[in-house]
């Protein structure tokens, strides 16, 4: 494998595409050498095939506002991969969810389905519906439209969507809804995410940001680290960001930094338990804003325009959006003395800005090895559903606990460099690329 003649293929095949050529190259320039080791991944054409998703699914969805209004967005399910098991991956409602944006999702999904131990493929999908200022009655709607042109392309063995940005549990629960109603089955398995009272797993809201965190602790400790007495500053202010605001803080990190699209809020005197409930308040509100945070609690300042890396702090973490973290940011964390990143959104961090950090030689994990225990523990709904059982708490936490811990060991075994320094982005997509590519191998030319 050549990654710059390769590359120039992808870019003349999907020119434009530049959130799924960034993470294609990133994943290829971290398995070149490995991959070039096995003549019979070349042979088979396994990366060629890899690269590109097994289907798009693209569809019109129509649906009626609270003023009559007839509104028309884009939609689309990605099924990427599913030579370890049936696809897997969210459902994204944002304003600039576009084919880009979920190819590369959905790449980066199959490795790290394939990082969590579990049977899961990697599938991603979306819609450009913005659900920023929309009511209850109009979500439910929207939901309720959009599983009507998808629901006969998943199932439990097929293709179970999950959540993500801007899809929680409310709007699950409106798409299980529709697709009990149109299926004419209960069967829960199709979706993961869901209520409790209705298949739902305990701690999975919180799964990605408590994995995260564990992850963190396991490089921490290998490193002479520890999370205790830590500052920890945090962006976004939604699901993933309070899961880990919560389990940093009960770990004994101080959160001092939470941010939106409006600005940053500094929150010197750390989270408690009544500031990481409102952190659920903020994202239920729909207005995609922190401010509101300093008016609830005198102690937290708000300064507008203001990203969470201008906080200074000893540990960073991406929990918003792709590329949130560029180059001049990852400079300011290390001028502020920062030793620790960890990507917990998905490719948080432009090329250029973890070039940086790795360059100064500080802890840096990526999103697909970081966040991992949100699908590992959709994962383990699916079993649990499968079986028509219901795990503890306590259960669902020892399992996400070994996989955090299986992650970051698969991570140490392939990124270990010869001067002892542990590149977490290569080991972590080597480790979920043989896995992968192994599969494929056995499975034929299909």
């Amino acid at each position: 494998m050549n990654v710059t003649t390769l590359m120039a293929e992808l870019e003349r095949r999907h020119p434009g595409e530049s959130e799924y050529l960034q993470a294609v190259r990133e994943v290829l320039e971290s398995i070149e050498e490995t991959y070039n080791l096995h003549p019979e991944f070349e042979k088979a054409k396994i990366i060629e095939r890899m690269v590109e998703p097994d289907r798009i699914i693209t569809f019109r969805v129509t649906w009626v506002d609270d003023r009559g209004e007839i509104r028309t967005n884009l939609d689309y399910r990605i099924q990427f991969n599913s030579a370890i098991g049936p696809y897997k991956g969210g459902i994204r409602f944002h304003k600039a969810v576009n084919t880009s944006m979920l190819k590369f999702l959905g790449f980066e999904q199959t490795f790290k389905n394939a990082l969590t131990t579990l049977p899961m493929g990697g599938a991603k999908g979306g819609s450009d519906f913005d659900p920023v200022g929309k009511s209850d009655a109009e979500i439910m709607r929207f939901c309720q439209a959009f599983m009507l042109e998808l629901w006969n392309n998943i199932g439990p063995d097929t293709d179970v969507p999950a959540g993500d940005v801007g899809v929680g549990g409310r709007e699950i629960g409106y798409l299980y809804g529709m697709y009990k109603k149109l299926a004419r089955e209960y069967n829960t398995g199709v979706l993961t995410g869901k209520g409790m009272t209705w298949g739902g797993s305990l701690i999975r809201p919180e799964a990605t940001g408590y994995g995260a965190l564990y992850f963190v602790q396991h490089m921490l400790d290998r490193a002479g680290r520890s999370l205790k007495g830590s500052t920890v500053a945090i962006s976004g202010f939604g699901n993933v960001a309070w899961g880990a605001a919560k389990k940093a803080t009960e770990l004994g990190a101080k959160v001092i930094a939470i941010s939106g699209p409006d600005g940053v809020i500094h929150n010197p005197n750390g989270m408690n338990d009544e500031k990481i409930a409102y952190m659920l308040t903020l994202r239920a509100s729909n207005q995609n804003i922190v401010a509101p945070f300093a008016e609830r609690f005198d102690d937290a300042t708000f300064i507008p325009g203001k990203k969470a890396w201008s906080i200074k702090c000893d540990i960073a973490l991406p929990c918003a959006f792709q590329n949130e973290l560029g180059e001049e940011d990852a400079k300011e964390l290390l001028a502020n003395g920062t030793w620790c990143v960890a990507e917990v959104s998905n490719m948080g961090c432009t090329p250029e800005a973890i070039a940086t950090l790795q360059g100064a030689g500080i802890l840096f994990a990526p999103g697909k090895a970081v966040n991992a225990g949100g699908v590992a523990t959709s994962g383990l709904e699916m079993t649990q559903n499968a079986m028509h059982i219901s795990w503890s708490a306590a259960e669902v936490d020892e399992k996400l606990h070994y996989i955090m811990h299986s992650i970051h060991e698969a991570c140490v075994k392939y990124g270990k460099q010869e001067d002892g320094y542990i590149n977490y982005v290569k080991g972590a997509n080597i480790a979920g690329f043989m896995k992968v590519a192994q599969a494929m191998l056995e499975q034929g030319i299909v």
